[in-house]
């Protein structure tokens, strides 16, 4: 975390706006009367945790599989180590990835680059994971295609 821990205020407000924001004129307006707060002073707070690196954005999720992107896969690699660093950015800077991360590689699961890819089918994953592959110069990655979604919520802090 970067700068002073949260305070009560700041947990409240972080509380508040876990869940969905309703779509209205005024979506921060009820996280603030949460809160505590007037809506002002919580986009002022908001811009505050930007500011300390709390926040990176405030952004709509779509909800893919309901738009039609039914295709899931989480795509990993063996990658050299000293390359992983330049492999994982040129993959994560895909807009079919949603999720890229390096892992430790165990001896019976030697992968330590993943990339979770979305597309409309799993051909289309699979074109991406290739793409992704011909970018980062490592080819043969493994797929593991999602076959059912169990849970999918934003995380919950406070």
């Amino acid at each position: 975390m970067v700068g002073p821990e949260p305070s009560l205020v700041d947990q409240r407000i972080i509380a508040a706006l876990q869940g969905d924001l309703p779509v209205t004129a005024h979506p921060f307006a009820a996280a603030a009367r949460e809160a505590g707060i007037s809506e002002e002073e919580l986009l002022d707070r908001l811009r505050e945790f930007q500011k300390r690196g709390w926040l990176r954005r405030v952004a709509a999720i779509l909800y893919h599989q309901r738009a039609g992107v039914t295709a899931n896969a989480m795509a990993v690699w063996q990658v050299p180590e000293e390359r992983v660093e330049e492999a994982g950015r040129r993959a994560a800077a895909f807009p079919q990835v949603s999720h890229c991360y390096e892992r430790i590689p165990y001896p019976q699961w030697p992968y330590n680059l993943y990339a979770m890819i979305h597309g409309f089918s799993e051909a289309e994953c699979r074109r991406t994971a290739e793409e992704i592959s011909r970018a980062i110069g490592i080819e043969e990655p493994l797929l593991l295609f999602s076959q059912k979604e169990f849970k999918k919520t934003s995380m919950e802090y406070f």
